[in-house]
């Protein structure tokens, strides 16, 4: 069947129609050939337009980043304050960010498989909104770690999922604005709800069990508005089927529910150029770390140096994601551009440099949170895309650790050693992010 044209409806039959006897209703048509990987168009179209979609789902993503961030931002303290030592903070943290990235490989493949990602969006969120509350009613240091890792295994039950329902509405609002805008509402979560818990403790004098309780709330309505987004838009899909039939495109190669071919050669090459740049990338505990130990900054005013990062992050997701869906995966390339110049300026000794470095950082953060997520999608079918963004999920984690550790230890041994080594890891991922586009051609 030929994609309608311009301004023209999808459906078809009706009063008048031609080829059919009396004006009468034909039976509805399904698409043959290359469309088949596509599940049965739905009876209605989504309940929301797209752009409402990705706007509401980004306030649902808000609502829980205030949560889980407002309790990781005094995870360590609230730990001590039960007896923990200093190692056991940190194997329970880092056990967490593990699970957190390591059980995507699992939770992605199973989604694409059983095709509910609703149904994994909403027990992700419900697990997270449950395990924070409950840290401020325990007492009991093992209860608190396995809260603490509950909270993260949340993260990774849903977060495939929940990409790709995004992933759906953006191939209507552009895969790059609609995946910037989400990225940028997260990190608006991001600021409230520390912000919150720092103020909670302030009132109450350091009590834990109200800064936690406090956060039941937000939690809930996210759980109740991602419901009812639910109930409004029941198969996301559809964005993605009328996207592609308004604007007269190819669909994509097979890829649904009843054929799963492997992750294309591109989405493979892909990864490599994002854990090659993260690889070469500083996290923000190294930049801190300089920032308190050369004395340029003291240590109360790191989180507000950290926000400002997260407000250049935001901005950053915005604009890349406007570019991505005018120049393509091109605009990629400012991402090795931006993590070489971090450390010439997060490492100086210059205060004002330093913060602008870290504002670099930020900036970099944003596009890796954002656009690379959005070029997932236009890289790989969405019967495969759970599974994608699971693996891809396990290779940034991975590549995120292992920078951490590189340029920690770099750091350690000669800041100029660090910005040399650096400078040739994102001159690779660079060569890697143009093989990218030349397998996608």
């Amino acid at each position: 069947m030929s994609p309608s044209g311009p301004g023209e409806p999808d459906d078809i039959g009706g009063p008048g129609t031609p080829g059919t006897p009396g004006g009468t209703q034909p039976a509805p048509e399904r698409d043959p050939g290359p469309d088949a990987p596509w599940p049965s168009p739905p009876p209605s179209p989504p309940g929301l337009t797209a752009w409402r979609f990705v706007v509401v789902f980004g306030t649902v993503s808000l609502l829980m980043d205030f949560v889980y961030e407002g309790a990781r931002s005094v995870t360590g303290p609230f730990l001590a304050h039960l007896g923990a030592s200093a190692a056991v903070v940190g194997v329970v943290t880092g056990a967490g960010e593990a699970a957190a990235l390591g059980l995507r490989l699992v939770s992605g493949p199973l989604a694409d498989r059983t095709g509910r990602f609703w149904g994994w969006t909403i027990a992700g969120y419900a697990l997270t909104a449950a395990s924070v509350p409950l840290l401020g009613l325990t007492g009991v240091l093992w209860a608190a770690c396995a809260l603490v890792v509950a909270e993260r295994v949340g993260k990774a039950v849903r977060s495939p999922a929940k990409d790709t329902l995004l992933s759906h509405a953006t191939a209507a609002t552009g895969r790059g604005r609609g995946f910037a805008v989400h990225e940028a509402m997260d990190q608006v979560g991001a600021l409230i709800g520390p912000l919150t818990v720092a103020g909670v403790l302030a009132v109450t004098g350091g009590d834990y069990a109200p800064a936690f309780g406090v956060l039941a709330v937000p939690g809930v309505v996210a759980l109740a508005l991602l419901v009812w987004l639910r109930a409004r838009v029941t198969d996301p899909a559809a964005y993605e089927r009328a996207s592609r039939r308004s604007a007269a495109r190819a669909p994509d190669p097979p890829g649904g529910a009843a054929e799963r071919p492997r992750l294309p050669r591109a989405f493979w090459v892909y990864a490599a150029f994002t854990a090659v740049t993260l690889l070469g990338f500083a996290t923000f505990g190294v930049l801190s770390f300089h920032l308190v130990t050369r004395h340029l900054l003291p240590t109360a005013a790191v989180p507000v140096l950290y926000a400002a990062a997260m407000v250049a992050d935001a901005v950053s997701a915005l604009a890349t994601g406007w570019l991505y869906d005018r120049h393509g995966p091109r605009v990629l390339v400012v991402l090795p551009l931006l993590s070489a110049v971090v450390p010439v300026l997060a490492f100086a000794g210059s205060t004002a440099v330093v913060v602008l470095g870290a504002l670099v950082w930020g900036a970099a953060v944003g596009v890796q949170e954002s656009t690379l997520r959005a070029t997932v999608a236009d890289l790989v079918a969405p019967g495969r895309r759970a599974t994608a963004y699971g693996v891809f999920a396990g290779v940034m984690g991975g590549a995120a650790l292992a920078g951490g550790a590189l340029t920690g230890v770099l750091y350690e041994v000669s800041v100029p050693a660090l910005i040399t080594v650096v400078a040739c890891v994102q001159a690779a991922a660079l060569v890697l992010l143009w093989r990218t586009q030349a397998s996608d051609t």
